[in-house]
């Protein structure tokens, strides 16, 4: 990666902190959010090296499909790159990042101070999340820390943004102007108490919400019908989480390993029945995005696909999602 290193998420860096009325950054991701435009993110799952010609190779596939970047923050509790040294890296590059933290692996102390650093590097995007517990990753034998919690954490940062205190009460000089995010799971049981913890996580500062993967859009049209009945579409932006099933193997795994997340037998069968399994899982992605698209107070789409790049781009494009815009590498000022 070469050329000017100015970040267009903040435009010029003497103007970081100049934000548009009614907004609480000034990230693109907010922008288009509060423009009314579907948003699509993605995630950009960290290497296990210390060579950032990794984390661009990986970006750059992304960025023209994509309205922001996903920096996981040591997902599943496994060790990878972090999340705040993956937005170092791309926020320098020009790109929009949502960094996420989770509150298993540090303190308030160092969060607090994360949060600062990253709002110094033009990071606009924050995603609060508990995290995994430290015995489904492959290092069970560590300490867990677990100071906050999301709720806590989303309270946290909002307080440092709008009030411009630490937790310990002590003001801050320059605040950080972040859009703060959580992430929710329609797709888990109690299915009725999802959209009561939502409203928790909204009033405690959430305002954008990526949701764990949805492979069923009844269910999901079921909680956002609950969301809209309480008005909390109106409160927060709605991502909802996707990603493509790699054989039915692979969809039986995830579904018996992978906290929260939740395949119904009818998808399964279906990839049972394809002569290309692999393909068909692609197609059920994609159908899965336009039928997402048409659910009234969904805001936009989050695709995963651990270290699937390329996958990620095609389905994206296939979907249809873009119609209409110009491409977004073409909209930054990185090479």
């Amino acid at each position: 990666m070469t050329g000017a290193i100015v970040n267009p998420e903040i435009g010029d860096p003497s103007a970081a902190y100049s934000i548009l009325p009614g907004h609480s950054s000034g990230g693109r991701m907010e922008r288009l959010l509060r423009q009314g435009r579907f948003a699509v993110t993605a995630e950009l799952n960290p290497p296990d090296s210390a060579d950032p010609r990794e984390v661009y190779e990986r970006a750059l596939v992304l960025s023209e499909v994509v309205d922001a970047i996903n920096a996981t923050d040591a997902s599943g509790a496994n060790v990878h790159m972090s999340s705040v040294g993956i937005c170092s890296l791309l926020t320098r590059a020009g790109y929009a990042v949502v960094m996420q933290i989770s509150c298993r692996d540090r303190n308030r102390i160092a969060i607090q101070g994360d949060v600062l650093g990253a709002a110094a590097m033009g990071v606009a995007n924050i995603l609060c999340l508990t995290g995994d517990g430290v015995q489904v990753g492959d290092q069970p034998a560590a300490k867990p820390v677990f100071d906050l919690d999301s709720i806590a954490l989303l309270s946290t940062i909002r307080a440092m943004r709008d009030e411009g205190r630490f937790l310990s009460g002590r003001k801050l000089t320059t605040p950080p102007r972040v859009f703060i995010g959580a992430a929710e799971n329609p797709f888990a049981e109690p299915f009725d108490f999802r959209p009561t913890r939502l409203a928790k996580k909204i009033a405690a500062g959430a305002q954008f919400i990526q949701t764990q993967y949805c492979f069923d859009v009844p269910l999901l049209e079921r909680f956002m019908a609950r969301v809209r009945e309480l008005g909390l579409d109106k409160r927060c932006f709605i991502i909802v989480g996707v990603g493509p099933l790699a054989s039915a193997r692979a969809a039986r795994w995830m579904r018996a390993n992978v906290p929260g997340v939740h395949i119904p037998d009818a998808v399964i069968v279906r990839l049972e029945g394809a002569k290309n399994q692999k393909a068909e899982g692609k197609a059920v992605c994609i159908e899965t995005i336009q039928r997402v698209r048409a659910v009234a107070g969904v805001s936009g789409v989050h695709v995963m696909a651990y270290r699937q790049e390329e996958l990620v781009s095609e389905i994206i494009q296939a979907s249809g999602v873009l119609k209409g815009r110009a491409r977004a590498a073409k909209q930054r000022n990185a090479t």
